[in-house]
């Protein structure tokens, strides 16, 4: 199996005991390649760039940039993942304005980290209004409705993602988020997308109150990806768990070689990303490696 980590590392990203000025200077500055070789050099074969960095550090993507990482790639035989912007994406609101500003966010990135050859691109189809409605305590009929229109609208940004970049469907892995899975699953298979399972995500409950293991099984035909970190499981303590994913591997209710077992005999092959500090994602791999003697 090939283990990887994001690369949103906010210790890297802006270091602690900075003064302002030097903590502005090293966002003006700040360059991906030197931290995806350090990740690398701890033994991790596959780095999720996240999208989001486009927001304070612009020329984190510029071609040079995109150029050395690129070059990172070959040097090491890396490989990389992207995952589309989600800070301030809403492609599933209603509000057309803000859902077409959300796509060119989303296709920008995706556009410009072509040279890269990403294994897959990962993206909230839904935003965190989506998410506030499907928290909301409604009618029935009031929740599907809203839901449905929802869908609707990522369904048509899914839609214009795929067809204004030309990558392949299943280059676009839809996450397991605070959304029903039900839904996303749904989408996924009728545009012939993947799914990015988020281990935590659906521990917590936030796709609804599914087994987990069931949830994998679901999702298994279409996993090109996994993030990978703990969480209390929302079927034991009926509470969702909002700040208590993110965990490192023994500090949930994962089971991890039950989980790893699975993914084995199903022959995936696709990354799994621990969306972790590096040093919980070490923690965590010695974990793995523990379960795997």
């Amino acid at each position: 199996m090939r283990f990887g980590i994001m690369a949103m590392q906010i210790g890297s990203l802006i270091p602690a005991g900075l003064s302002p000025q030097s903590a502005m200077a090293h966002i003006t500055g700040f360059d991906l390649a030197p931290l995806v070789g350090q990740l690398a050099s701890h033994g991790f074969s596959a780095v999720e760039l996240g999208g989001d960095l486009a927001m304070f550090m612009p020329q984190t993507f510029a071609p040079p940039a995109i150029e050395r990482l690129a070059a990172l790639k070959q040097e090491l035989g890396i490989t990389y993942t992207v995952h589309l912007p989600l800070w301030s994406v809403e492609p599933s609101t209603p509000l057309t304005p803000v859902r077409q500003g959300s796509l060119r966010a989303v296709i920008d990135i995706l556009l410009v980290t072509l040279p890269l050859k990403p294994e897959a691109y990962v993206l909230h189809a839904y935003g965190a209004l989506a998410s506030e409605f499907y928290r909301r305590r409604l009618s029935e009929v009031a929740h599907a409705l809203i839901l449905q229109q929802f869908q609707a609208n990522a369904r048509a940004s899914v839609k214009t993602i795929l067809a204004e970049t030309g990558i392949p469907s299943r280059q676009l892995a839809l996450e397991t988020i605070e959304f029903p899975l039900d839904l996303t699953l749904a989408l996924a298979q009728e545009l012939d997308t993947s799914i990015c399972l988020d281990t935590g995500h659906v521990l917590a409950g936030f796709a609804g109150a599914v087994d987990f293991f069931d949830a994998l099984e679901r999702v298994l035909p279409r996993l090109a990806e996994v993030h990978l970190h703990d969480c209390p499981a929302y079927t034991r303590t009926q509470q969702i768990g909002y700040g208590k994913d993110h965990q490192p591997l023994g500090k949930g209710d994962l089971d991890v070689a039950r989980f790893l077992e699975r993914l084995a005999q199903a022959n995936f092959s696709g990354p799994i990303i621990f969306e972790l500090p590096v040093e919980q994602a070490l923690a965590s791999l010695n974990v793995v490696r523990s379960l795997t003697r």
